[in-house]
Parts: C-alpha cells; sequence; structure tokens
C-alpha cells in the first residue's frame, strides 16, 4: 500500500493519531496489554510525521492508562455482545481503531462513525465496508447518521465513545446523550471521561508543550452519577477506573487510589438509557 502524502487532519481530529501511535508502540512489547496489528501498519504506512506525537508530554503512566481504556471499553463491548450477539454497535468518534475486528460476536451489525477526513484514512489503512460492518462519514451532532441506524431500532443498541466526548461542551454531550434515550429508548452507553480537574490540567499541558498538536478539553465528569441527573431514565450500571483491578505497570503509582483527587481522574462509565420498548 503506498504512502498517503497528506493526511489532512487538525484539530481534534489530529489527537486520533496520538491513539493510533500508542496503540502501536503497545503491540510490539512481549508484554502488551492490548494487539493491535492494524494500528502497527498503519503508523508504518503513514507519511505523517510521528515526531510531532513524541513531542507531547506524556508519561508512560498516561499511555498505559490509554491502552488500559481501550482494553476495557473492548470489554464491555463483549460483555454486550455475549448478551445480545445480533445488536447493533455504534462506535461513536472511532478514529483509526480496528475495535469490530476485535470483539466481532459473529452477528452484530457495526458502524463506525467519524469525521468525513477519518473515515477517508479508515478507508485507506483499516478497510472498507462489509456485509455486517459500516462507515458513517459525519459528525456526531449529524442527524443522517441517527436516520440510519434507525432501520435497526428493534435490536438491542450499543453505542461507544473512546477518547470524545472531552472534546466539546457539556451541553452538546448531554444533548446527544438525551437525543439517544428518545431514539433508542433501553440502549446502552458506554464512555469515558477526565475529572474536571484533568481537564484543566491536561489543556495546561498543552498550551505549553512544543508539539502544534492542540485540541481543548471542554468537558469533565466528577461522579458517574452526575449524568442520572440529566433525564429520566437514565441510569448508571458500572463504572471502571484504572486503579480498579491491580495492573503491574501502574504498581508504583497505585498509592494514588487513596487520594480521592487523583483516584478517579479517568473512568470509563456505562449507562443504561431509558426503559426499553421492546
Amino acid at each position: 500500500m503506498s504512502k498517503n502524502p497528506n493526511q489532512n487532519l487538525s484539530g481534534v481530529a489530529e489527537t486520533l493519531l496520538i491513539t493510533l501511535y500508542i496503540r502501536a508502540m503497545e503491540s510490539q512489547r512481549p508484554d502488551a496489554l492490548l494487539k493491535d496489528e492494524k494500528a502497527v501498519a498503519s503508523v508504518t504506512q503513514m507519511s505523517y510525521d510521528f515526531a510531532r506525537i513524541k513531542q507531547i508530554k506524556m508519561d508512560e503512566d498516561d499511555k498505559v492508562s490509554i491502552i488500559l481504556r481501550n482494553r476495557e471499553i473492548d470489554r464491555y463491548a463483549r460483555g454486550f455482545l455475549a448478551r445480545y450477539p445480533e445488536a447493533v454497535v455504534v462506535h461513536i468518534g472511532c478514529g483509526l481503531d480496528s475495535r469490530f475486528e476485535r470483539v466481532d460476536s459473529g452477528q452484530v451489525e457495526w458502524y463506525d462513525l467519524d469525521l468525513p477526513e477519518v473515515i477517508e484514512l479508515r478507508r485507506k489503512f483499516i478497510g472498507g465496508e462489509g456485509a455486517r460492518y459500516h462507515l458513517l462519514a459525519c459528525s456526531a451532532f449529524d442527524s443522517t447518521w441517527l436516520n440510519a441506524v434507525n432501520v435497526h431500532r428493534q435490536r438491542p443498541f450499543l453505542f461507544l465513545a473512546e477518547g470524545v466526548f472531552q472534546y466539546f461542551e457539556e451541553a452538546q454531550v448531554k444533548s446527544l446523550v438525551l437525543t439517544l434515550r428518545e431514539r433508542f429508548p433501553g440502549a446502552e452507553l458506554v464512555f469515558d471521561a477526565f475529572s474536571p480537574y484533568i481537564v484543566r490540567a491536561n489543556n495546561l499541558r498543552f498550551r505549553i508543550s512544543r508539539t502544534k498538536i492542540s485540541a481543548r478539553y471542554h468537558w469533565g465528569l466528577k461522579r458517574g452519577t452526575d449524568l442520572e441527573r440529566w433525564g429520566e431514565g437514565i441510569c448508571l450500571l458500572d463504572e471502571w477506573f484504572p486503579f480498579s483491578r491491580p495492573e503491574p505497570r501502574l504498581a508504583h503509582i497505585r498509592w494514588m487510589r487513596h487520594i480521592p483527587l487523583f483516584a478517579k481522574v479517568m473512568g470509563i462509565f456505562h449507562y443504561q438509557l431509558g426503559k426499553t420498548a421492546r
């Protein structure tokens, strides 16, 4: 496959290359927590200057946390598909993640959703559509994708969003969540969020970094139950934090779990959105 001379990514879209690069580097470790061979191939084939990512001030602990986040959202997806193998999954802000191939139940109808320039890259480096695999090239706030997946409304729905919601204002996230509750009652939603403290700290870090990659965080979640106040029927089912289970590569900072400010700086949150209409 030939190299693409211009990746045409900027702002929030360009940040997907950070997680792609981290997954690629992790996949080459003998003790890898997650294997993503397509990430390795994509980084090798792209003409993008990944030295820009190396300039970002990111501790090894941050990289491990990102990999754990990726692995745990895979786990939530597998758990849902174990209950509902024929479900519909929409991966909002899919980036260049090959999650479908990692968790495919053999019956799931899967939609990867991202901006047009990102979907163009997916087609070049990850692959095109299949019988049960579909690409949606639009903003998460564009209603056209809702209409596209609505043809399956009688089936169970799972919505995934990884590394996405923090880039939007709370009002935007709330509007999307309430729309999903209204259009797909009983659907489940899994997403990650940072604490307000990390939102502020991260914006400062990017401001003083030498890299030209810049995308500010706008929304943080203090408690998982806070979302339940957004509307009737929104119910927190589960939540996960990096210190929820012992991880040897984070053992040297596990003491932080005893300090409220640091114990839950990033989490994954699993919700049910209203009661099922089935």
